[in-house]
Formats: C-alpha cells, sequence, structure tokens
C-alpha cells in the first residue's frame, strides 16, 4: 500500500513511540466516561484538547473547568482549541479566545483547527503562533488535516497532516518533505477503523512518521456528525496495543 514516497523510504521505522493526540471529547456532562478514561494511570497521552463551545465559550464552564484539573493534576497536557476557520477568522479573535483559555481553564498550549495549508497564509499563522508563544510557553498544534506547506513545519510543535475516514488512511501517501523532520512533529486523526485493521492502522503511522495519532471505528455519519466526540469501541485493545507510556 503507497504509505511512502520515495524520498521517505529512508527513514521509515517501526520502532516508533506512538501516543495520543486526542481531537476533542464531548462535553464532561455529555461524555463522563471519556474524561474519566483519560486519567487512568498508564494510558499514553501526548495531549487532550478542550472545547468548551466551539472555543472557550462566553463564561468560565465549571464542569469543564473540573475536568480539565483533574488531567493536568494525572500530569496531561490540556490544550485549548482555537477554530481559525482556515484564516477566516481575525487575529485579534483568535487571541481573545486564547486570553480566555488561559484565564479559565490555565491550558498547556492550544489546538489551531481547521488551519490553513497555502504558503501565501503562513506568514498571518505565524503571527498568531508568535503571539500565542508571548502568552506562555504551551504546545502548539495546527490541525491542517492533510499537508500544508512545508514552511508550517518551523512554526509549530506538531502538525495534523492526516484527519480523515479510514477508506482513505489506508491509501494515503506521505508527503516528500516530511522526511526531514523527526515523528514527533506530526499528527494523524481516523475514524471508521473497523478492529480488524487496527494493526494495519498503526503500521501507517509508523511508516508515515506520525507519533501522535487518535483512531476510532466511530463515524462521520452518526446522530451527531462529529467521530472524535465519544470513545472508540475498542480503547482498552487499543491503548493495550499502543502499550503503557506516560504524558509528556
Amino acid at each position: 500500500m503507497p504509505y511512502l514516497t520515495s524520498t521517505a523510504t529512508g527513514t521509515a521505522t517501526t520502532d516508533l513511540r506512538i501516543g495520543f493526540g486526542i481531537p476533542g471529547y464531548a462535553h464532561p456532562l455529555v461524555a463522563p466516561v471519556e474524561w474519566s478514561e483519560l486519567t487512568r494511570p498508564g494510558t499514553p497521552l501526548h495531549w487532550v484538547v478542550l472545547n468548551v463551545s466551539d472555543g472557550p465559550g462566553a463564561r468560565p464552564d465549571p464542569h469543564c473547568l473540573e475536568a480539565a484539573g483533574r488531567l493536568r493534576n494525572a500530569g496531561v497536557r490540556v490544550i485549548g482549541h482555537l477554530d481559525v476557520t482556515y484564516g477566516a477568522r481575525s487575529f485579534g479573535e483568535l487571541v481573545s479566545d486564547a486570553h480566555r483559555y488561559l484565564d479559565w481553564y490555565q491550558v498547556d498550549g492550544f489546538f489551531l483547527d481547521r488551519c490553513p495549508t497555502e504558503r501565501t497564509a503562513l506568514p498571518e499563522v505565524r503571527r498568531t503562533v508568535g503571539t500565542l508563544r508571548s502568552l506562555g510557553d504551551g504546545h502548539i498544534v495546527l490541525g491542517h488535516g492533510t499537508h500544508p506547506y512545508p514552511g508550517y513545519a518551523e512554526t509549530a510543535d506538531q502538525l495534523v497532516t492526516f484527519s480523515g475516514p479510514w477508506s482513505d488512511y489506508r491509501w494515503s501517501q506521505v508527503a516528500e518533505w516530511t522526511a526531514e523532520y523527526p515523528p514527533d512533529r506530526f499528527c494523524h486523526f481516523v475514524h471508521g477503523v473497523p478492529r480488524g485493521h487496527l494493526d494495519e492502522a498503526l503500521r501507517i503511522a509508523r511508516w508515515q512518521g506520525a507519533s501522535t495519532i487518535y483512531l476510532t471505528d466511530r463515524t462521520d455519519r452518526g446522530a451527531s456528525g462529529d467521530p472524535w466526540e465519544s470513545l472508540p469501541g475498542y480503547w482498552d485493545d487499543l491503548v493495550s496495543r499502543i502499550g503503557t507510556g506516560v504524558s509528556e
């Protein structure tokens, strides 16, 4: 299967330490089991996205504050969800949301969802990331969902270079320029993965050089349309396959 392009073949490895990046579960009142599972000792978590209400919300939410506090007390990095809307949201709106996340939830960084991929948008993304970094030493993840212009790799701590269905992932190719960076720079989110294909999905992540992943059997065709809001049916199996780890 076309997991790699020719340039990246020499860097492929199956000895990669993989952990989870959680794209953002539903509100803790709706998904209490999901949030509770994230504090289970030994779960290999890299970070968890907190999305209160398409952002930080209009006022502090005590349930989200409690959930985020439990995770941070357990040593798990919690990052706030900022919707860049492919560049349509203004710099001021994003920074204002970031301040609320920091003031209300003491987040450890930010996830810039629907981040642009084009070269022309890179200066504004750099400006935004630079300002977010000035607010604190936080972890920055750019949620492109596909391979962006290579310059973005120098802008943030991590890039989401795949977000989509298993039907696309199993035939995906990694961009050649990613071979110049370590695996801990890249994240993959894959939904609709059947239990019987977990090992194959993990192999693809390893061969494509992504150390932060999230796999689920949920799809975007359900009642909510958001495959990330609930635990996969094989969560325990998935955790055991990756192995015991510690939060970064």
